[in-house]
């Protein structure tokens, strides 16, 4: 399918994409030269979402709002303006003007005209009414409905304001542009600044009211909050009072720190009273029992004193480690200290002098020894003792701690969501206060009227009509799948193509006077193109002498090629018999009016002989329902032909279609060569696949297509 066939197309029904363009032009002309002028009003609206002037107070640090995130909000601005509700505003004051005002907007309508005084009253009660409410008129009460009908007819119904009302961002800017068209300058007007001022005002008490119940209902949850927090903070006032805890931290602190000293000193007891255990082990192995039994009996008067000393640095020792080694005891410590070394020298200076007087330094020490491990050991039972306290003081600490956590991990998280939403409280609050930042900067005002679109209306009218008319023809175009072309017709079947043949213009064809000299002009490029067939079909026969012409159905040209091809062949001297083979429909036999006929010559009638004498001979038949096998048999059929081929230079039979089945195919069995002739504008049939089947399958004897009445260009 080429674009050079669909301009072929287009130049064909050039009269058409003429007539009926022009027709829509001047139908156009007289819908719209009584037009009334158009006039545009417009307001613009300040948003404050842009605009950085308006955000000083609530201003975002993050940086501002994504695009997208602007578009949705200009986006919800603009569906608010186009509510049901705000629009019946509109419709209420028009209707409400022009109810009450000796001039109103728009001529009366006829319903408008019938309303007596009473009526119009009852209309105004209504819609003031409706207009104070923001309610819609109810379809269900009678007067309310006759509202809706009486908008209707004076076209200020909703559906028919929206159609001239428009409302868009201006490009990136801050603003939202309202404009309005209608026939009247002060009605445009009057439409914008209503919508405009409704929308402000409805829009600013939606937000308030929002706003209002945000701001109460975080006061609420602000002062729950702050009262949850300090009974929390009261109940942990109170346990702390009941059971005497001043700071846990700092007692259980200072509980740690006098056990750690405490072990520390533990340990250095500890220490010293094992170096002293093995210091006096060493020394009594230096003594043997006898030597031993005499000091103890020469200085038991001194060892009890030293015994007396003792006990009471002992006790004095548990005291100083109770009071958790408080210095006043450290003064009568030293002073029993130094009274014991005393008694203890003397107790060495009454040892009686025997021969083992030597050792009277070892029994000095040992006994030295023995005071600081009785002192060391006393030590160690006071401070376990102590430790022993001071665990039992940390252990009944340790529930007053997990308590006083638990009050205290309740008052953090109160103390969180007191000061979360006490933040929540004062922003919005904040932002209450500079809200509202829609305003009306523009009021519409009445304007001049609008350029005339009526050439501009014509002139669309006739390119659409024009266009649309392309697109019809382009549409049959499409799917059009007639063959009109020989490259078409060979596509189309996949059969070779012998020639083809031009229309013939004028009315019906007849075949006596094809040929005549007054039909010369008219008939020079047939007869070329019949030329052009007849050397195609000599080389096909290459000296045979009998050639066929049939078609996929009737009336496709048959007869014509066959008595042009005859005709043409008797020009060049040649000795033609046409032979009418097409028993349905015998059209050579009618035109020639032969003297010899098929079931005459072919049932073996030697009186038909003489009467082929001729350049061109006709043999016809009698149009009778009969088939060539029925008037004699294959062989002696085939012996006729022979006898002819002896006579004649070329043989032309002109057979049924072959949708005829084998009426058609008998004839072609005597055939060596076949056409099949194809008239244009015609398309493949799915009963033909099986003819193009058996044309295919012929082994070599089918010649070609002759596309007969095709659109081709005069080359001649």
């Amino acid at each position: 399918m080429e674009l050079g066939n669909f301009f072929k197309v287009l130049w064909k029904h050039k009269t058409l994409l003429i007539i009926i363009p022009l027709v829509t032009i001047i139908v156009s002309y007289f819908l719209v030269k009584n037009l009334p002028d158009q006039y545009v009003s417009s307001a613009q609206i300040a948003t404050g979402i842009v605009d950085e002037s308006s955000h000083l107070l609530d201003l975002d640090p993050t940086g501002m709002a994504q695009d997208q995130q602007l578009n949705h909000k200009f986006s919800n601005l603009i569906e608010i303006m186009k509510l049901k509700k705000l629009i019946n505003q509109i419709s209420y004051k028009l209707l409400i003007h022009d109810l009450t005002d000796p001039l109103p907007f728009r001529k009366p309508s006829k319903l408008m005209s019938t309303l007596n005084d009473g009526a119009k009253k009852n209309a105004l009660k209504i819609l003031q009414e409706k207009e104070a409410k923001l309610e819609p008129l109810s379809f269900y009460n009678k007067d309310e409905n006759g509202l809706n009908e009486l908008l209707r007819s004076m076209k200020y119904d909703e559906r028919n304001i929206r159609l001239d009302l428009s409302i868009a961002r201006d490009e990136d800017s801050d603003f939202i542009s309202v404009s309005f068209e209608s026939e009247n300058a002060m009605l445009s007007a009057f439409v914008v600044n209503v919508l405009s001022s409704e929308f402000i005002n409805y829009y600013t008490h939606t937000i308030k009211k929002n706003e209002n119940d945000a701001v109460d209902y975080l006061t609420k949850l602000v002062s729950d909050k702050r009262d949850s927090l300090n009974s929390k903070t009261n109940g942990l006032r109170l346990y702390k009072i009941k059971n005497g805890i001043l700071n846990l931290e700092d007692q259980s602190k200072s509980i740690f720190e006098k056990t750690v000293d405490y072990q520390d000193r533990k340990v250095q007891a500890e220490r010293e009273l094992a170096s002293n255990l093995g210091a006096i082990k060493s020394i009594n192995e230096k003594f043997d029992p006898k030597d031993r039994q005499y000091v103890e009996a020469s200085v038991s008067k001194y060892n009890q004193a030293v015994t007396v000393t003792q006990e009471q640095l002992h006790m004095l020792t548990d005291r100083f480690v109770r009071s958790n080694f408080n210095p006043r005891y450290k003064a009568s410590i030293d002073s029993l200290k130094a009274r014991l070394a005393q008694q203890l020298d003397q107790t060495s200076d009454k040892y009686i002098t025997n021969p083992l007087a030597g050792k009277d330094e070892l029994v000095r020490q040992k006994t030295q020894l023995e005071i600081n491990r009785d002192l060391a050991k006393y030590g160690i039972a006071s401070i376990n003792k102590a430790l022993t306290e001071l665990n039992a003081d940390y252990n009944r600490l340790v529930p007053f701690d997990a308590t006083v956590k638990k009050f205290e991990f309740e008052i953090e998280i109160a103390s969180k969501e007191y000061t979360d939403a006490l933040t929540r409280y004062n922003e919005t609050n904040l932002r209450s206060t500079n809200s509202i930042k829609v305003r009306l900067v523009e009021k519409a005002t009445p304007d001049a009227a609008e350029p005339s679109k009526k050439m501009l209306l014509i002139i669309l009218g006739g390119v659409v009509s024009l266009v649309f008319c392309v697109i019809v023809l382009f549409a049959i175009f499409f799917f059009d799948d007639t063959i009109k072309e020989p490259a078409q017709l060979v596509n189309a079947t996949g059969l070779p193509l012998l020639g083809y043949l031009n229309t013939i213009s004028g009315g019906s064809l007849d075949l006596r006077k094809l040929w005549d000299v007054e039909h010369r002009e008219k008939m020079k490029q047939f007869k070329e193109l019949i030329r052009s067939i007849r050397f195609e079909i000599d080389q096909e026969l290459r000296g045979e002498k009998v050639l066929a012409v049939t078609s996929l159905e009737n009336h496709e040209g048959k007869t014509v090629l066959a008595i042009s091809l005859a005709y043409s062949y008797s020009m060049i001297n040649k000795k033609v018999l046409l032979i009418d083979g097409n028993f349905l429909n015998p059209t050579i036999s009618q035109t020639a009016q032969p003297k010899l006929f098929v079931e005459e010559y072919f049932k073996n009638n030697p009186d038909n002989y003489d009467t082929l004498s001729s350049t061109i001979n006709v043999m016809g038949n009698h149009g009778e329902d009969i088939t060539l096998l029925e008037v004699s048999d294959e062989n002696f059929i085939r012996s006729r032909f022979n006898e002819l081929k002896v006579k004649y230079d070329i043989i032309i039979i002109e057979t049924p279609p072959l949708s005829s089945l084998n009426k058609s195919k008998e004839w072609l069995l005597f055939a060596n060569k076949i056409l099949a002739v194809y008239e244009s504008n015609k398309g493949i049939k799915k009963s033909q696949k099986a003819d193009l089947k058996y044309l295919k399958n012929l082994n070599g004897k089918f010649s070609g297509w002759i596309l007969n009445k095709a659109n081709v260009k005069d080359r001649f």
